[in-house]
């Protein structure tokens, strides 16, 4: 009976393969070179009733347990023999939310998300759903014709990355102010046209637009405010509220009439020397 069991368990390996409830597990390689397997867990993507999604239901594969080594294009690459692939996006952690499309600079990329992540790949057809999840493997990550750099060589190329051309660096910054330059002013002219225009119900947006424009504030007026504010501040101190307070601001005015005091002695005794006769 054991070694019938074991003749079964050597037989069908893929049948040992733990994975949590719900998944299958498509066991995939770095390289030829690799013997032990890596394994991804995948499920068609679906929200409880009620709860909204962005991503295509009964199109999108929900992937977990993608390595770093994997990349987008690693990934798509591997499920392309599923059907075509539309979209793969890898994120930290689960999102219901398709996150906004960008166009990607090579100079300015967000950091990379380090250790594991999840994917959401999106397929063409449904098909490509149920292919992915019937999948067999293991798969190879990186092969002769799609080499997935590594080590030491990948800290090469991303340094070598880091280091961006000058020339092609102003072009994308000019090419990216010039497009936000135009919003600003597409904005700008959409505002105006809609100031003082009434809606469906009849309200009217207020803006701060005004027919004399405010300049802008130099570093001279932020100051002038800051002292205007601070005496302001000052002034709504409360004075001899506490007992302490009123104690010492009474002998800080007897001080002030001693000093006052032995003043006008000094100038009394000057006055009656400045009258004295002195006839040599």
């Amino acid at each position: 009976m054991v070694a019938r069991r074991r003749k079964r368990a050597a037989r069908d390996p893929e049948d040992r393969i733990p994975s949590p409830l719900g998944y299958a597990a498509i066991p995939i390689k770095f390289s030829e070179k690799q013997q032990a397997s890596h394994y991804l867990y995948v499920r068609a993507h679906g929200v409880r009733q009620g709860t909204k999604s962005t991503w295509p239901q009964k199109r999108t594969l929900f992937v977990l347990n993608v390595p770093p080594y994997c990349t987008e294009e690693s990934l798509s690459r591997l499920l392309s023999t599923c059907g075509l692939v539309q979209s793969v996006e890898l994120q930290e952690k689960p999102d219901l939310a398709e996150s906004p499309k960008e166009s990607r600079s090579k100079f300015f990329h967000p950091k990379p998300v380090p250790g594991f992540q999840v994917a959401y790949v999106v397929f063409q057809k449904p098909s490509g759903v149920s292919a992915a999840l019937a999948l067999k493997g293991p798969l190879l990550v990186s092969t002769d014709s799609h080499p997935v750099k590594s080590g030491i060589h990948k800290w090469i190329s991303d340094y070598a990355d880091s280091v961006p051309d000058p020339e092609a660096l102003r072009v994308e910054v000019d090419t990216f102010m010039e497009a936000y330059d135009q919003k600003i002013a597409e904005e700008e002219a959409k505002a105006k046209e809609e100031e003082g225009v009434p809606d469906e119900e009849g309200w009217v947006k207020v803006t701060r637009r005004g027919r004399r424009p405010v300049l802008p504030r130099t570093e001279a007026a932020s100051l002038r405010v800051l002292e205007r504010e601070r005496r302001k501040r000052s002034r709504k101190e409360l004075l001899n509220f506490y007992a302490w307070q009123h104690r010492e601001s009474k002998m800080e005015h007897l001080a002030q009439l001693r000093k006052k005091f032995e003043e006008d002695k000094q100038r009394i005794e000057l006055l009656r020397a400045q009258r004295k006769f002195r006839p040599y």
